[in-house]
């Protein structure tokens, strides 16, 4: 008799394993549920989709075969002889690209997402274009596992939907097995939104209900019903099970907190296979993933992410971000702790240096996937939408189906169908849509409206240590970095508002826009990373972030006892990096007991070697930048 794994299947079945926030075990899981399939016969394929920071094959150690260069005909500066600083590009970026100053154009491509719309506007031709390196995609073999992902270039935040798209095309006719980036925008939007079962994994914590929440919302607002996998399965309330009984939603799947499994992924290793006893709970989950993707899913109403006081305020303004250049030029000490992924306890260790400076000003630039309100409870005092870009569509009555826009849109996001008109129209795809503008500018007939898009909200509070920035990116929005300069804007006035000379900020995870619209300009940064093969490597793409835009950084390591020798390796990367090496961290299940009780560590306890190590840290950090002084 045949078990489930071995039954008929379609012969293409494209899983999508995402996460609302990093350090969930989304890659572990991906590379486990892949090894599954594969010993049971199955043709499979693994995409690492998550193109800023892929770690599958630091566990299924492919054999690469072949390696391609992605590039991108890319705005790379203007030609100073041709251009007459009209301003006309300025306007038309929507992504603050380009700015023109005192009869200067100043060119910031990590900003750019090549849309053309500068290229479009000038009426000189004065916009300098180059076929620019994106990425690189990279093609093997792990055992029976084909195997292909792509890697972002440095400072090229912009850039991933479209390596995505490139990973995507890779795809075989078996079994797909998609490993999303984190959280709930523009590229795990493109990772996800065609996939026959999206697969959310989370774990029981105040963060992880949070951020699933979050990532269940992005999901079906692109019309993708998901199921839930629950990592470190350590129930200390009832929350996590209790909002997917609300929200409908089918749990697949319980791993334990078990530390033999931490033990095991940190060395870079396969569970399935170094750990017999999880074979058949990993087969289960696969057979469960596979009855579920052949399923007509149907997909429920949206409600958990717009929660009563957050909603969007409509009766305000709509806000857009400044220009880099014309950001606030008063702004203080700026202390940015960041990771490479997420889950490392980058906004634990946050909430413990605002409570250990006792007065400050506070940002969180993890804007799609928040958390650190959770242990401040921020009173919000004064909020505000934000505006990205712009909402576009075209008349129906007015297009002649020339097809002007659907060539000169860079994003894929016009599509032609035959309309009641009894001709071939153009329509927008709003989830493909970046928000760009360059139908309305190209449209020859006047077809194309656009109106200023609410991308997300802003919000000034207080909390019981100083005023707080923050903000939430809208479901499956796009331009997550705009939105971090305006909150960093907003904590440069709430500081100048109360003559405060520091700014603690929480920054988002990754290499992308939002990091980079993160560390821009602050005075240290600090990253936070674990003893693991994914933490390694995942610190040194950030660390060659912070280099690239040179900003001094340095180093913690969180839960370092898990890995004493990987502990001793990033001492060693930090120093070849010319980083810090400011300290460790040891592991404590206490951290997640004062997370259920939405206090830090250094609140909750005064006792015990984490709130010891984070003292000394904080310390360390005061004489590095004189944040205090």
């Amino acid at each position: 008799m045949m078990d489930g794994l071995e039954r008929n299947i379609p012969k293409i079945m494209n899983i999508a394993i995402s996460s609302g926030k990093g350090g969930t075990g989304k890659t572990f899981v991906a590379t486990n549920i892949a090894t599954a399939f594969s010993k049971k016969g199955r043709n499979v394929c693994y995409l690492d989709c998550d193109v800023e920071e892929p770690n599958g094959h630091l566990f299924l150690k492919p054999r690469i075969d072949k390696e391609e260069d992605i590039t991108l005909m890319t705005p790379v500066g203007v030609d100073d002889e041709k251009c007459i600083k009209c301003g006309k590009c300025q306007d038309a970026c929507h992504y603050n690209a380009i700015a023109v100053i005192k009869d200067k154009v100043l060119f910031f491509p990590q900003l750019c997402h090549v849309c053309g719309a500068c290229k479009i506007v000038c009426p000189t031709d004065a916009i300098i274009e180059e076929n620019k390196k994106i990425g690189v995609l990279k093609h093997g073999k792990s055992g029976a596992i084909d195997f292909h992902y792509a890697l972002l270039e440095t400072g090229e935040g912009g850039m991933s939907p479209r390596l995505i798209k490139r990973v995507k095309k890779c795809a075989g006719n078996g079994i797909n097995i998609f490993d999303s980036s984190p959280g709930t925008a523009c590229p795990v939007v493109e990772t996800v939104k065609d996939v026959d079962l999206c697969v959310l994994v989370t774990d029981p914590t105040p963060f992880g209900v949070n951020d699933l929440k979050l990532a269940v919302d992005m999901s079906r607002k692109i019309n993708q019903e998901p199921v839930v996998l629950v990592n470190r399965a350590e129930y200390m309330d009832d929350n996590l099970k209790a909002y997917c009984k609300k929200a409908q939603l089918e749990i697949i799947g319980e791993i334990p907190d078990d530390r033999r499994i931490a033990e095991v992924y940190s060395v870079g290793d396969i569970v399935f296979e170094k750990l017999p006893q999880y074979r058949k709970l990993f087969e289960s989950i696969a057979q469960r993933i596979e009855k579920l993707a052949q399923e007509r899913r149907v997909v429920k109403e949206i409600y958990s992410s717009m929660e009563k006081e957050e909603k969007k305020t409509d009766d305000k303004k709509i806000e857009k971000a400044k220009p880099a250049a014309f950001s606030t030029a008063n702004k203080p000490k700026e202390l940015v702790i960041i990771s490479g992924k997420g889950g490392t306890g980058k906004t634990s260790l946050t909430a413990s240096f605002v409570a250990l400076a006792k007065k400050t000003i506070i940002s969180d630039c993890d804007v799609d996937a928040a958390d650190l309100h959770l242990l401040l409870a921020p009173q919000i005092k004064e909020r505000g939408n934000f505006s990205g870009g712009v909402i576009a569509e075209i008349d129906p009555e007015k297009c002649t189906g020339c097809n002007g826009c659907k060539d000169a849109c860079r994003f894929l996001a016009i599509e032609n169908y035959n309309s009641e008109f009894e001709k071939e129209l153009c329509r927008i795809d709003p989830i493909a849509c970046e928000g760009c503008g360059v139908c309305y500018l190209v449209c020859k007939d006047s077809a194309v409206k656009v109106e200023d898009a609410v991308n997300g909200e802003w919000f000034v509070s207080e909390t019981r240590f100083g005023p707080m920035t923050h903000a939430k990116l809208g479901v499956a929005e796009e331009n997550s970095g705009r939105l971090v300069t305006l909150v960093r804007d907003k904590a440069c006035d709430a500081a100048s508002e109360i003559n405060e000379n520091k700014l603690i900020i929480d920054g988002a995870p990754g290499t992308g826009c939002p990091v980079i619209a993160s560390i821009t300009g602050a005075d240290y940064a600090l990253i936070v990373t674990e003893p693991t093969v994914s933490g390694i490597h995942d610190m040194k793409r950030i660390l060659d972030v912070t280099r690239h835009f040179g900003v001094k950084s340095g180093v913690v390591v969180n839960k370092y006892d898990l890995n004493i020798d990987m502990t001793e390796k990033i001492k060693e990367i930090a120093n070849e990096y010319n980083a810090e090496f400011i300290g460790t961290i040891p592991y404590d299940k206490k951290v997640t007991e004062a997370q259920m009780k939405a206090l830090s560590i250094v609140e909750y306890t005064e006792d015990g070697a984490v709130v010891k190590s984070i003292k000394q840290i904080w310390k360390k950090i005061n004489s590095l930048i004189n944040i205090n002084q």
